[in-house]
């Protein structure tokens, strides 16, 4: 049993991993209370699942188009700097929106306006902190756990934080889960400031950045198994990824809820999600990441399938949790898979493009999945989304696996 714990944990042997993790625990919880309070907010201002894809558009919208490049400046400059300014802005961020609610002057254009400010942070933040885990860790070897840990701490977060937003939102307001969110930035800041890693920043005269950006793009192409993992991850992300910003729909109007039952809705899909994180920790090796990461996108899907059949709320809350233990596995496996093969002059541009393909493509998703919504139903969207993910392992997968057995 010790062993077994020895194993899964190994990366918190790390002194910089362990103040890196305890920091972001503590900011997910809050980061998880503002995403549950956001939508329902929109969902009580406007009723519109048009507007509920629209902000979700807004907040991911700029890792489409701002994170390729975001990579060059990360390859660049010392990325817990960077991080440290992402997360003092994101803070920044909070606060305003809680005031805005509080004082109760919060309209829809600010709430649009605002999740496009925290998108273009976070086009920086993302592949800024997924790029800087080799950097934290003494064992090069333990990258991939510490990736697992890091998703364990995330959907633990996921699991606690919309419980608490429901129970707040039902109890004060919206507005005090966004200033609860704000205070949880200070101990990860905090934390970040202790970490001490050495790191060597590129020069940023060697090379135009454009030039770099390109080196980044055939660095990726001429890697097949790096590059079909890409468009996988982007496959699923397109569509699939988009899928709780329903969750006040089917929370409100298909299961005849409240708050609470939103707060649940997401707390199933992270309770799957941490059952899958600490199956991928306790994982030795690399051996079988991208069948992994194939099968259980197709778990995705099929859960979504099954969930929006569902007008019970336990079965409900069990296709919920499957998808977020096939989200969580499909996209640790790809993550782990990417890190581990990239080479550390580049590794701030491929996780560029990994946020790209993981969260870039969300808010085009979120558009149309909230256009199905509103013109044929939750439901029928739903459908549409996991077939459209089940499709997608189709015709990506072989070739995933083909790359990989030659």
């Amino acid at each position: 049993m010790r062993e077994k714990l020895n194993v899964t944990f190994r990366a918190l042997r790390s002194r910089n991993f362990r103040l890196f993790l305890f920091g972001q625990g503590i900011s997910n919880m809050g980061t998880w209370m503002q995403r549950v309070a956001l939508s329902w907010l929109v969902y009580e201002l406007t009723s519109s699942a048009l507007l509920l894809g629209l902000v979700n558009f807004a907040s991911y919208i700029p890792l489409l188009i701002i994170s390729p490049i975001a990579g060059v400046w990360i390859d660049r400059y010392p990325k817990i700097k960077i991080v440290i300014a992402t997360q003092i802005l994101s803070m920044i961020q909070a606060f305003i929106l809680a005031f805005l609610v509080l004082s109760g002057k919060i309209e829809i254009w600010h709430v649009i306006v605002l999740s496009l400010f925290l998108g273009v942070i976070n086009a920086f933040d993302v592949p800024g902190r997924q790029s800087s885990y080799i950097n934290l860790i003494d064992n090069k070897e333990d990258l991939p756990n510490a990736i697992a840990l890091n998703s364990v701490a995330f959907h633990l977060s996921r699991f606690i934080g919309p419980s608490i937003a429901g129970i707040i939102i039902a109890a004060f307001s919206e507005g005090i889960s966004f200033l609860v969110n704000g205070f949880s930035y200070i101990p990860v800041i905090i934390s970040l400031f202790m970490i001490r890693v050495d790191e060597e920043p590129k020069k940023g005269e060697e090379k135009h950045a454009s030039e770099e950006l390109k080196d980044g793009f055939r660095y990726i192409s001429a890697r097949p198994g790096l590059k079909n993992i890409l468009l996988l991850v982007g496959a699923i992300s397109l569509f699939g990824w988009s899928y709780t910003i329903l969750f006040p729909i089917f929370a409100k109007d298909i299961l005849g809820g409240d708050a609470l039952t939103f707060g649940f809705l997401n707390s199933a899909a992270a309770i799957g999600a941490i059952v899958g994180a600490f199956y991928a920790a306790s994982r030795k090796d690399l051996f079988g990441l991208e069948r992994r990461a194939v099968f259980f996108a197709s778990i995705f899907g099929v859960a979504l399938v099954l969930f929006s059949f569902s007008k019970m709320i336990w079965f409900s809350i069990f296709f919920v949790a499957l998808s977020g233990l096939g989200a969580m596995l499909h996209n640790t496996s790809a993550n782990s898979y990417v890190q581990s093969v990239v080479s550390g002059e580049r590794r701030g541009r491929v996780m560029s493009f990994y946020a790209l393909a993981h969260q870039g493509l969300i808010p085009i998703g979120s558009l149309l999945l909230g256009w199905a919504a509103s013109s044929y139903g939750a439901p029928a969207a739903m459908i549409a989304a996991g077939i459209f993910c089940i499709l997608s392992v189709l015709l990506l997968g072989p070739r995933i696996v083909a790359s990989y057995s030659k």
